[in-house]
């Protein structure tokens, strides 16, 4: 007999294994927080110091910043859809393996397969041993292959970038390149600490497997849909695993779903209570069905064109209820949060929860913070 498993059982888990529905305790590594989280989006820094610390009690974006640039426990690099992540340094066998090895979607690609591999291979080369700007990197790169791979032909933020930066996502997703600490205003990228890649063989399964263990129940098209990969490769890998008995099919919102092979324990009682998540937290960007984590009145509001992670999400009692937006002058942050339905209201325990979380929000900024309740003015990823 098929388990069926409701939305709201869902969301409990999955909130409880993403450290939501209950922090961190204090002392926590914080590279489990992020493993927990399948990687911390990281494109806006400061957004992946909140997603780590509003997942833990006491820890600050120093602390995040000292696990990235001091200790190195932390990577900042290109992760899953190609995009900037903090993954944790002791997982990169696993992601440079599985990663690589995902097909892309329609290729528009600039570079023969040669060229790509050329410039991989001269990235990772440059990088040794020292962090270079990526006007420093443009010439060890041009440098190592020709002037073919410095030819300006990427339109980028009304400009052009040379042919090489095309792949400098998968020098990330391979473990040639990440970033290191800022020169100035100037980012600068370096080599990861040594590892050794997975087989990719093995690499692949375990991903989706610890995929489906912090965002299950899902399906091929959701999975898919969370790594920018072909729905048909993702349902054949689906189909692989479960006849190899390593993915069992269980019933989840009217449809068939999949979760690890014995992993069906759900508690019956949904999650209630307030949290905030910043731009493109890792829960809002792969809790699935969509329609069911922004019910209603959010789907609209909360995301922009069907795409989760521009507006920061108020979530309540497992689903998004409102956005919100924080604005820093000097040591003080206004975090202003619009409530969507019940009349832009919430109830007594629901308001001392987000004034809880706001606290919470000032103490990862190391600010002191303000809540303004009201209509957030601004813009997707403002």
């Amino acid at each position: 007999m098929t388990v069926t498993i409701s939305w709201h059982e869902a969301s409990a888990r999955r909130l409880e294994r993403q450290f939501l529905a209950i922090p961190a305790r204090e002392g926590t590594p914080i590279p489990d927080i992020v493993s927990a989280m399948l990687g911390a989006h990281a494109q806006v820094l400061s957004a992946a110091e909140l997603s780590i610390g509003v997942r833990t009690t006491g820890l600050t974006r120093a602390d995040v910043r000292a696990a990235l640039w001091e200790d190195r426990s932390l990577v900042k690099t290109h992760g899953p859809r190609g995009t900037v992540h903090l993954l944790p340094a002791h997982e990169l066998p696993l992601w440079t393996a599985a990663l690589p090895a995902i097909p892309s979607g329609a290729n528009r690609s600039l570079l023969t397969e040669e060229q790509a591999r050329q410039i991989v291979a001269a990235i990772e080369d440059a990088l040794d041993g020292v962090c270079l700007t990526a006007d420093e990197l443009n010439e060890e790169v041009v440098a190592r292959t020709g002037p073919w791979a410095g030819e300006l032909v990427m339109p980028a933020f009304q400009g052009m970038w040379p042919r090489w930066r095309q792949v400098m996502h998968r020098a990330g997703q391979s473990g040639a390149l990440c970033f290191g600490p800022d020169r100035g205003r100037k980012v600068t990228y370096t080599r990861p600490p040594h590892f050794d890649p997975l087989p990719a063989t093995e690499a692949v399964p375990r991903l989706l497997r610890r995929y489906l263990h912090e965002y299950g129940p899902s399906t091929p098209a959701f999975f898919a849909k969370w790594l920018a990969a072909p729905d048909g490769w993702a349902a054949r890998l689906f189909s692989k695993l479960a006849a190899d008995g390593v993915i069992e099919e269980v019933g989840f919102e009217g449809a068939p779903a999949w979760v690890v092979a014995g992993d069906t324990e759900f508690s019956s009682r949904g999650w209630r209570g307030v949290r905030l998540l910043p731009y493109f937290d890792a829960y809002g960007i792969a809790a699935q069905p969509r329609e069911s984590l922004f019910p209603g009145e959010a789907y609209r509001r909360a995301l922009a064109g069907g795409q989760a992670g521009n507006f920061p999400v108020l979530l309540v009692d497992g689903v998004v209820a409102g956005v919100w937006h924080q604005r820093r002058q000097g040591r003080r942050t206004t975090v202003t949060v619009e409530v969507l339905g019940g009349g832009g209201r919430l109830t007594a325990r629901q308001g001392r929860e987000l004034e809880e979380q706001v606290e919470r929000v000032g103490e990862v900024l190391e600010a002191r913070p303000e809540l303004v309740l009201g209509e957030v003015k601004v813009g997707p990823h403002a």
